[in-house]
């Protein structure tokens, strides 16, 4: 179910739906493509225009990566950095922090 669409929002439905598939296949993950539509084309929510990032991935048989694939390849990257960058203590509070989402979603 569509919200109420903004006035300023000029760009139909199934041209945002086409951005959402372009940037997709270039390889922009659903959080990314979320920025992308609010700071380059001015939409704040593309449920707006109709459908969710991931919906409208699934429609297009696009692969959408689950949380828990996304917090895992967080934790890697940070345990990555963490290697070269010891006294890191900010990225070593995020790799608790995304360790313990990893746990609860888990």
């Amino acid at each position: 179910m569509a919200e109420n669409k903004p006035e300023w929002v000029k760009m139909k439905p199934s041209e945002v739906e086409k951005i959402v598939v372009d940037l997709a296949k270039k390889g922009e993950t659903p959080e990314k493509i979320g920025l992308i539509l609010r700071d380059t084309h001015g939409i704040p929510k593309a449920k707006l225009v109709g459908k969710k990032i991931g919906t409208i991935l699934r429609e297009a048989n696009l692969p959408v990566a689950s949380n828990k694939e996304v917090v895992s390849k967080k934790i890697k990257n940070v345990e990555q950095h963490l290697s070269k960058n010891k006294h890191d203590y900010t990225a070593q509070r995020s790799l608790h922090k995304n360790i313990w989402v990893a746990n609860r979603s888990g």
